[in-house]
């Protein structure tokens, strides 16, 4: 009896400082990593091109031509501008060249994550602070990650056709 009853103790004080030890410590909380985090700052042009959508879709050549070298293109830049807490602010384009789009405003992603469908994430173009007045939508074709490289792509619609497309390679500079 007088062994049983040593048996049950240590059983016992073992069984206590297992479950006592044995507290998860999952830590503080983190707020994920947005695609701002990724996206805002920066951004100077490696290379453009523009696609004839039209003679793409029939098969004609040259589909396509490189505006980096023309125009000024080579100085272009883009900032895009965020806040502390990573939330989107305004943007501007750096640089004497030729606009495609209008060269400063505010921005927007038409989703702070990556999406898990094969849909790009656009980036809505403002004119104003409270976003109500859309200029343009740029389409994030490559997302920065483990390099600092990012495209965008400008469509041009008429009657809801695309005619012609501007492919933007850019490197962050920040």
């Amino acid at each position: 009896m007088k062994h049983l009853n040593l048996k049950m103790i240590i059983l016992g004080v073992t069984l206590v400082c297992f479950w006592g030890c044995n507290q998860l410590d999952d830590g503080s909380y983190t707020a994920p990593i947005t695609l701002y985090e990724k996206v805002g700052g920066s951004w100077s042009l490696s290379n453009l091109k523009m696609v004839d959508e039209i003679a793409k879709t029939n098969g004609i050549k040259p589909d396509e031509q490189n505006l980096e070298h023309l125009f000024n293109y080579s100085q272009f830049e883009i900032q895009l501008l965020v806040d502390s807490g990573f939330n989107p602010t305004s943007y501007e384009v750096v640089g004497e060249v030729p606009p495609l789009f209008a060269p400063k405003g505010y921005w927007e992603l038409s989703s702070a994550f990556q999406p898990t469908t094969s849909d790009p994430v656009r980036v809505k173009l403002y004119r104003d602070a409270a976003k109500t007045q859309l200029l343009d939508e740029l389409l994030l074709m490559a997302i920065p990650g483990t390099n600092a490289t990012m495209q965008l792509q400008l469509v041009r619609r008429s009657g809801g056709a695309a005619y012609v497309s501007y492919v933007f390679n850019l490197t962050q500079t920040n």
